[in-house]
């Protein structure tokens, strides 16, 4: 049995297999086209579904969400002489305008640690210090709270703070405070080696931080200052610094604009920003700070404070760009690509 075969000239293999793989090429190009078509057909259509899903929401779920919104806590377990009054005062002239309500908690003689019935009494909605998440679970909290707080440079607020006993402030200037009378300067205090400015006087920002351990009040505890950095990482939201506190706020308003909108704005402009100011203090001389500065105390409050800052700092580089002395947010860098199961 025999076999019929074609023969080609060779100069015209040459061409078949030259035409045959331009084909292949063509194919395959307009294939890879077809998958850079599928591939944008489906991000528009996971955008389409994201905004039927957001639409749907909005429509039908508008009173669940606000009920939600309603639950949510947000705790600043503020620490003396960081601020705290400017930043509390805008809470409280945005509470009627974004429909919330501002509760201030005074514990007697201003104990920063509260008793257990207390704790029990007012752990869903009251925290001095920090709450770990399974303390709030076995107190009943169902929701646990947002955590959110500032600290300041702990030599600047020392020196605020001796100044604040003496001679008040321009909040409450008619106020009698506790060490009225005292005219000495913070420096004659290091160079006597007074109680009020000792470096023990430092260990504040470390224990409101580290929560109701007996440990974290334990002058000069490493583990009351790991315990703290944990918490501020892990715990916290947000933790701002009094140095940079504008852009503390503009953070919040873009995190949690259900309590915050507004917030910016009001800072910038509003009579109440720079509310309290400790009347009559000196800056303390070089000396001075040199000399608290050797203590270890010191080394660890500062340790705690750089920690912060640097943590703010990452936060917010990720947020806020400053042009032309300007603060502003960035935009919302990231879309819904893609939505299983397919909405029908």
């Amino acid at each position: 049995m025999g076999f019929l075969r074609l023969k080609m000239p060779p100069k015209f293999q040459l061409v078949a297999l030259l035409a045959f793989a331009i084909v292949m090429i063509f194919l395959e190009n307009q294939i890879q086209n077809l998958e850079e078509s599928r591939g944008k057909l489906e991000r528009a259509i996971a955008r389409h579904e994201v905004r039927e899903i957001e639409q749907r929401h909005i429509q039908e779920g508008a009173k669940e969400a606000l009920v939600k919104e309603d639950d949510l806590v947000v705790i600043y377990n503020r620490v003396p002489k960081t601020a705290s009054t400017s930043f509390t005062n805008i809470a409280y002239d945005l509470c009627n305008k974004n429909h919330y309500h501002v509760l201030h908690i005074n514990t007697t003689k201003n104990n920063p640690v509260m008793s257990l019935q207390d704790q029990v009494s007012f752990v869903s909605l009251v925290h001095v210090h920090y709450y770990h998440a399974g303390r709030i679970q076995i107190f009943g909290v169902k929701k646990k709270p947002i955590y959110i707080n500032v600290i300041r440079d702990p030599i600047e607020r020392l020196v605020s703070y001796y100044y604040f006993l003496r001679f008040g402030d321009d909040y409450r200037p008619g106020l009698r405070r506790r060490k009225q009378g005292d005219k000495k300067t913070f420096d004659d205090c290091v160079a006597a080696g007074g109680s009020d400015c000792a470096p023990e006087k430092l260990w504040l920002q470390i224990p409101f931080f580290c929560g109701h351990y007996f440990e974290c009040w334990n002058i000069g505890s490493k583990w009351a200052l790991e315990q703290a950095k944990y918490n501020l990482v892990n715990e916290y939201m947000l933790v701002g610094v009094t140095e940079e506190l504008e852009d503390f706020v503009m953070m919040l308003e873009a995190a949690l604009p259900r309590f915050f909108k507004g917030a910016t704005e009001l800072y910038r402009t509003g009579k109440k920003s720079h509310l309290r100011k400790t009347s009559e203090k000196k800056p303390p001389t070089k000396e001075s700070i040199a000399r608290l500065q050797q203590s270890d105390i010191w080394k660890m409050e500062n340790e705690f404070y750089e920690f912060a800052l640097e943590q703010f700092q990452y936060i917010r580089a990720h947020a806020v760009r400053e042009k032309d002395g300007e603060l502003y947010l960035l935009a919302q860098n990231f879309i819904y690509e893609k939505i299983y199961p397919k909405t029908t």
